[in-house]
This record gives C-alpha cells, structure tokens and sequence, in this order.
C-alpha cells in the first residue's frame, strides 16, 4: 500500500487485529522511507442486491431510505441512535448474507419489522400500520394481540 505522507508504494505492516465487531482487520502500517505510521481497514466488498419492489421495478438498495424509515418510526421514542444504527447494520448484514442480486421489498420490510418489533413495540405498530397497510381498527388491534402474545 501507498504511503499516504510520502507517496511511497511499499509499506510494511507492523500489526494486525480483528475490530470490535468482527467485520474488519485494522492494520498499522510503516513507511520504510519516511518512518511514518498510519492505519488502514480492510473489509470483505459485499454486494447488497437491488430491491424489487411490488410494481415489478428494481432499484438500488438506499441505506438513506432505510435510515428514513426507522427513524419516522422511532420518531420521540427511547431509542438511541447507535440502537438504530446497529439495527441498519444487521439488516445489511442479513441482506448481503441472502447472495442474491435481488430481492422483494417485502423481504427489506420483514426485516425492518423484525428490527422494531425487539428494538420498541410502539414504533413496531407504527411501521407495521403502514407497511402492512391496516384497513381497519380490527386489523390493527389484531396486531397489538400478537405483538403482547
């Protein structure tokens, strides 16, 4: 790897660990030339399929939309943010574990659902009324029963 102070192309690694979370290996490296130290990441480069939605068209995953989602939810609710982050990361996580280059928006959904559903029950009920687009008290009290069963 390059050295970002000097532009040197070789430089030695001096130690290697695996992060906190287990995702990545946080190398320290040195410069041969100018003694210089600095850190590098690596991380295995997963792809994240495209989302079909239920019209039939496709489109990119968005992290943002993702991010939006959750927090309209978890909106004046108990939830720290590095809960919601953690929660958008599992969820990344679980979409690149599928290996598939698409996948169905109900799928995306599920997983949300079952993010709220241990992160805050309130913003559970919330997401699952629009998603699961409610047509009635009935339905959305059915969903409150299975929730506290």
């Amino acid at each position: 790897m390059r050295c970002p102070f000097c532009a040197t192309d070789d430089t030695k690694v001096v130690d290697s660990r695996l992060t906190a979370d287990g995702y990545q290996i946080r190398r320290r490296r040195e410069c041969p030339v100018c003694k210089e130290r600095f850190t590098t990441f690596e991380s295995a480069e997963l792809l994240i399929p495209h989302i079909v939605k239920n019209n039939g068209s496709r489109e990119p995953f968005d992290e943002r939309k993702l991010r939006t989602s959750l927090s309209r939810a978890l909106e004046k609710r108990p939830v720290s943010t590095d809960d919601v982050e953690q929660a958008i990361h599992r969820i990344v996580l679980q979409l690149q574990a599928t290996g598939e280059r698409e996948v169905a928006s109900k799928f995306v959904g599920d997983l949300v659902l079952g993010e709220l559903k241990s992160l805050d029950k309130v913003a559970y009920i919330r997401f699952a009324s629009v998603y699961l687009s409610f047509d009635d008290v009935e339905e959305f009290s059915k969903e409150i029963e299975r929730l506290r069963n």
